[in-house]
């Protein structure tokens, strides 16, 4: 094992290696004309064949422990998601490898997106697309409980009330809802939320709630939070939204909850298996909404990333300590 130590590298030796298979990172810095050499791969074997030449690293789902052992020059890990669970905290610290997160860099589109799937249910935004598809003119229902919805006066249960939690909170006072949320140190809580509950009070928060946001962090803690007990805590008519990390969520007690009516319905931004699987039940059922782990993705991610990279280099070069969302 190699440690990786020594003065930071200065803005003309640095460079700084961005991989995505998809996103235009490198594209995003060329624009902010930083004098500062970088370049990006898109295939894991390139990051393998590559990753000796960079100082930083911007990275998320390419990351694989194994790069440790190849890294000769790395110094930094700036994570392109808010995330952190795929890398090895301990071993970044004894190599001398600093780490931060991207959290609250999809602090906006990741809160557009629960309200967006929770107005999708309770406008049947959802069926109405099936409907269009099937060239299906829906008449009018005399039956009220299979109507549409309006919001106000629902109450929205906000697991985890962070930067994402808190803002669902502000967008969903706009339309007239009562918000209940859950946080470690209620005291701390910034979102506009009615009661804010201990996560102990997770049943109170579940039982009153006609739809339930999941934001919060996958944790030992919240690994499996939302298990079978859990879903038979919730109203039938209750919606579950999960804009968090699949593996805080019991899939198996999901499915039985959708299934058998213990809840109403489901909208799933990330499951244990990313991407979902082709034979998974999840994607032909008529109460669940899938959207591929896309609810932090928009037109401004990369500016968000390359906004918190900028800020955390100059700290490096600075010598500060404290980075903009450390982990190590």
């Amino acid at each position: 094992m190699t440690t990786n130590s020594g003065a930071f590298p200065t803005k003309d030796e640095l460079t700084v290696c961005f991989a995505h298979v998809a996103y235009p990172m490198d594209e995003a810095f060329e624009k902010r004309n930083a004098g500062i050499g970088y370049f990006q791969v898109r295939a894991a074997e390139d990051l393998d064949a590559r990753i000796a030449e960079a100082d930083v690293l911007v990275v998320s789902g390419f990351w694989s422990n194994h790069l440790l052992e190849l890294a000769s020059r790395l110094r930094f890990i700036q994570s392109i998601g808010a995330g952190y669970d795929q890398f090895p905290l301990d071993e970044l610290r004894t190599r001398g490898i600093r780490l931060a997160s991207a959290s609250g860099v999809n602090r906006n589109a990741v809160s557009e997106h629960a309200l967006a799937l929770i107005l999708a249910f309770s406008r049947h935004i959802h069926e109405g697309r099936d409907n269009q598809r099937k060239h299906f003119w829906r008449g009018m229902i005399s039956d009220i409980a299979s109507r549409e919805d309006e919001l106000a006066g629902k109450t929205l249960g906000i697991v985890g009330l962070g930067r994402i939690g808190s803002r669902v909170a502000r967008l969903a006072k706009a339309f007239d809802m009562r918000v209940v949320a859950t946080k470690r140190n209620p005291a701390t809580a910034e979102g506009p939320a009615d009661e804010v509950y201990t996560p102990d009070r997770l049943p109170d928060l579940l039982r009153q709630s006609d739809y339930v946001v999941l934001n919060c962090p996958l944790t030992d803690e919240t690994r499996g939070l939302i298990d079978r007990t859990a879903f038979s805590q919730m109203k039938h008519s209750a919606y579950f939204i999960n804009v968090a990390r699949g593996a805080c969520v019991d899939e198996p007690a999901l499915l039985e909850a959708l299934k058998s009516g213990e809840i109403s319905g489901a909208a799933i931004d990330h499951f244990w298996d990313d991407p979902l699987l082709e034979d998974s039940p999840f994607w032909d059922m008529d109460n669940v909404i899938v959207t591929p782990h896309t609810g932090g993705e928009t037109r401004m991610y990369e500016e968000n990333v390359i906004d918190i990279l900028r800020e955390n280099l100059d700290r490096l070069w600075r010598g500060e300590d404290a980075l903009v969302n450390q982990i190590v």
